[in-house]
């Protein structure tokens, strides 16, 4: 018996082991560690963006980005009045100076950019090789309409299933690129309009958290005061088992229609603030930067659609108070390795 016993504790010992998904913290960045940990890209928007983006210097002249010990803050301009000649409102778009292959990423958002021609994205990808390296968008939408949506850009031959083990909605699942003017495989988050917009602000915002694996991409969303928030996430562990946060909201798994090990390599972090362009784009080409904001936030019947006025580039150009609360304001990030 007591043989057999022993062989069943070592199973369940086992067992537990090929459970657990454990991580230890390899970077914490918090408020003034954002300026550190980042490098701001001062380039034309590949997104085709109403929109300009500033070097660091003068973002902070412009107190479009300051921190404190435990806030950091990007914001874009809502004193100008734009012209026609005029390249576009003034934003930032920072890109981590690290690369992750297998990791996972926690950020603890306060609140996130709103507003009609808005399009906040936080996400991953190499702009260099972009879409062979694969490109996974945590947080991302535009013109304040909720959910929140997940979503995998791709290099070819990539499709995801109709997954159940996740509590958010499949939408579409070919992440190719080249396919469907790249709208990517996505899920949106359960109906919850606390997941984005004016919504997550005002609860005070939330934790998102993304894993991946060669096995598997998740994203996670928690409110700020969902009780079955994990102690991992609220204390900021050193030591992380992913395997106790339950059902993610987006479940991307590798599957016989898409290798994840070959369509995504060493990516970094970005975080930006485009604004709308009217044009939108028919035709792929490997020389495109990943997901097509300005395109997306822009386009004419999606605007209206969200119940904004006018058209957007007008809108953007001629009400920069309507951009006072176009801001994210993050207390940290935490990379796990």
């Amino acid at each position: 018996m007591k043989t057999v016993s022993s062989a069943l504790t070592l199973a369940s010992l086992v067992g537990s082991a090929l459970a657990s998904a454990i991580y230890t913290l390899s970077e914490s960045v918090r408020g003034e560690g954002f300026y550190d940990s980042f490098n701001f890209e001062n380039i034309t928007d590949p997104t085709h963006g109403r929109v300009t983006y500033v070097s660091r210097k003068t973002a902070e002249r412009l107190n479009l980005t300051y921190a404190t010990s435990d806030t950091f803050i990007l914001r874009a301009d809502d004193t100008t009045v734009l012209s026609a000649n005029d390249s576009g409102r003034n934003s930032v778009r920072i890109r981590s100076n690290h690369q992750y292959t297998e990791h996972v990423v926690v950020f603890d958002i306060q609140h996130i950019p709103e507003g009609c021609g808005t399009w906040p994205a936080i996400w991953e990808t190499k702009e260099s090789d972009w879409p062979a390296s694969g490109e996974i968008d945590i947080l991302e939408g535009a013109n304040n309409v909720v959910p929140n949506q997940a979503t995998l850009h791709t290099g070819h031959n990539c499709s995801m299933p109709n997954n159940t083990l996740q509590s958010g909605t499949t939408m579409t699942t070919n992440c190719d690129a080249s396919v469907a003017y790249n709208v990517g495989c996505a899920v949106k988050l359960t109906e919850d309009d606390n997941s984005f917009g004016p919504g997550f602000n005002r609860i005070g915002g939330g934790w998102y958290a993304m894993e991946r694996t060669l096995h598997y991409i998740k994203v996670w969303f928690w409110e700020r005061y969902d009780p079955t928030v994990p102690f991992d996430i609220t204390s900021g562990a050193w030591i992380i088992d992913t395997a106790n946060w339950g059902i993610p909201a987006a479940n991307f798994p590798n599957n016989t229609e898409c290798d994840i090990k070959s369509h995504f390599g060493s990516n970094n972090i970005i975080i930006d603030l485009t604004f709308c362009e009217s044009c939108i784009v028919l035709e792929w080409s490997a020389t495109l930067i990943p997901h097509i904001g300005g395109d997306w936030a822009g386009n004419a019947a999606l605007y209206n659609a969200s119940g904004c006025p006018s058209d957007c580039v007008s809108y953007v150009n001629n009400n920069p108070s309507a951009f006072t609360n176009a801001y994210f304001q993050i207390s940290s990030m935490n990379i796990y390795e």
